[in-house]
């Protein structure tokens, strides 16, 4: 049941986001915003997909275990594109308000999402071992934590300075995703139950897709 349900969950997923993304990307006509948050959208989707896609084929397959290298691989891809996604976040924030110099800010970014990538490359992550530390596990999503709440912060101040209504609970679905997914970083390996929060971790990420692509329609005709 469980391979049927997180299969399904996860197919119905990854098509949405990757549609969606390159549905923006078509229809920006060169706006730097919405061109920004299809990518971000493909980077999301195709990122996740190498690890949900072996996830899905071990579920149905001989179970987990028999796929611990192309679950860690795909892990690692996953871990690195979702900072890249935040990155795009980011710069998505200085379009749509046309944020000008604050290298300050910028710079914290970029230095938080390559410390969050080096600490993922390092060895003893042991991405291909099925039990993880989770000491590393710790270290590597601090900087990845640190930059949340920096992205949440940002379009919480901006768009309730604007009255931006289209973007008013982006900062909510950062909120929500993070909500979810530090409690699986925890415990998930002492009670497995706990990974079932990464289905509203996933529905908060196409919160915010959502969020995008319903604003470019009405922006952009």
């Amino acid at each position: 049941m469980q391979a049927i349900i997180e299969t399904g969950f996860d197919t119905v997923y990854l098509i949405t986001v990757i549609i969606l993304g390159i549905v923006m990307i078509r229809k920006a006509n060169g706006n730097k915003q919405y061109l920004l948050f299809g990518v971000m959208a493909v980077v999301l989707g195709v990122g996740d997909a190498f690890h949900l896609v072996p996830r899905s084929v071990a579920l149905c397959t001989t179970g987990l275990d028999s796929y611990a290298t192309p679950l860690g691989i795909g892990k690692l891809i996953t871990s690195m594109t979702m900072t890249v996604f935040y990155i795009l976040l980011y710069y998505v924030w200085r379009y749509r308000y046309e944020i000008s110099g604050n290298e300050k800010t910028t710079f914290l970014v970029w230095f938080l999402a390559l410390a969050r990538m080096v600490l993922c490359a390092f060895p003893q992550n042991e991405w291909l071992n099925p039990q993880q530390p989770l000491s590393w596990s710790l270290y590597r999503n601090i900087p990845f934590a640190i930059l949340g709440v920096l992205i949440i912060v940002l379009f919480y101040r901006s768009a309730k300075e604007r009255q931006d209504h289209p973007f008013r609970f982006m900062w909510l679905t950062i909120v929500l995703s993070f909500a979810f997914y530090l409690p699986v970083v925890l415990f998930a390996d002492r009670i497995p139950l706990i990974g079932m929060l990464m289905i509203p971790k996933t529905c908060a990420y196409v919160w915010t897709i959502i969020i995008g692509y319903q604003a470019m329609m009405k922006e952009i005709k």
